[in-house]
């Protein structure tokens, strides 16, 4: 079912492209941006996540140099029924992550290091099943190519204000009318597109995290401390296209539950896992970390590695 909606959402986006070239350039126009989008369809396909992985510039981790969180990666995937992703780490004071990669074979999560010293571990693990539950549930493809082909979208509505539009007529196009109306409307229909996919998606991941990690109440309170004010995430300013693909919005300029929002309201998110709680039995974790026994790595065989006061040992340039 996924792989339809990647190619409907593929044809909605190359729609608008040819759109948007039309508007700008006329016939001439649409056919350069069908060619251009029928590459970049291609290319978004097979690389749309390592593009927004050096995007973010994440940095890839081994157990060697993050042996904390590479554990609880590695065991959140175990109960997932998941091949082990990729991890990478981003240098950003924002606490936020996200996943990427075009099926669970070539999967990738990255969390931020200020996510890192900002949750507990109950927390951190929480956040990262629900990025799996991306992956389980096989969004990451999708969001990616939202991100690749919208951001292409937004670049050429601009592209085309450099040119003044195509000026014959007999091609079609609007002429300068065309690219303002390209430059104002491309980018929010584009925006449009993300919203309604990511939006939808960000509850049956939530679900499904809190099934993986074992507790909906450690989402929840992950959820409730990355609702609070922290610092701008740069990159992601300059990337909006993006935005939708993290646990939380990073754009500074943030939304409620609404049709531009790209991500459904923290409050009926919370509201959702604490409902979801109630229906498990959950209560703070206890009942999860009764049932564990440990290794003598200290990773439980069941659940995720024995949650502690402290934070996940991280190693690496940013240190």
């Amino acid at each position: 079912m996924n792989q339809i909606k990647t190619m409907m959402l593929l044809a909605s986006l190359t729609a608008l492209f040819m759109g948007v070239g039309w508007l700008i350039g006329g016939t001439g126009g649409a056919l350069i941006a069908l060619l251009v989008a029928g590459g970049m369809n291609v290319y978004a396909f097979w690389n749309s996540d390592k593009a927004v992985l050096a995007r973010y510039n994440a940095q890839p981790v081994t157990r060697a140099s993050a042996p904390d969180l590479h554990d609880i990666v590695g065991q959140l995937a175990q109960n997932a029924g998941l091949p082990m992703p990729r991890v990478y780490i981003i240098n950003e004071a924002q606490p936020n992550a996200f996943a990427t990669g075009r099926n669970p074979e070539n999967a990738a999560v990255a969390a931020t290091t200020g996510l890192l010293s900002t949750l507990s571990r109950e927390e951190i693990a929480a956040v990262m099943a629900h990025e799996l539950a991306h992956v389980k549930n096989r969004d990451t493809l999708i969001m990616t190519v939202a991100a690749t082909v919208g951001g292409a979208i937004s670049m050429l509505a601009q592209f085309g204000m450099f040119f003044g539009g195509g000026r014959n007529r007999e091609g079609g196009g609007l002429g300068i009318v065309g690219v303002l109306l390209a430059a104002i409307l491309a980018p929010m229909a584009a925006m449009m597109i993300q919203m309604l996919i990511s939006r939808t998606r960000e509850y049956s991941a939530d679900r499904l995290g809190a099934q993986i990690c074992g507790n909906p109440l450690w989402l929840a309170s992950a959820l409730q401390r990355l609702s609070a004010p922290h610092p701008v995430m740069e990159r992601a300013e300059r990337n909006p296209a993006s935005a939708h693909m993290f646990i939380v919005n990073p754009l500074s300029g943030r939304g409620m539950d609404s049709l531009f929002a790209t991500h459904p309201s923290m409050r009926n998110r919370i509201a959702a896992l604490e409902d979801q709680a109630r229906q498990m039995g959950a209560t703070a974790g206890a009942r999860l970390q009764a049932g564990m026994r440990e290794t003598r790595t200290g990773v439980p065989r069941t659940g995720v590695p024995r949650i502690g006061a402290r934070r996940p040992t991280v190693k690496g340039p940013w240190s």
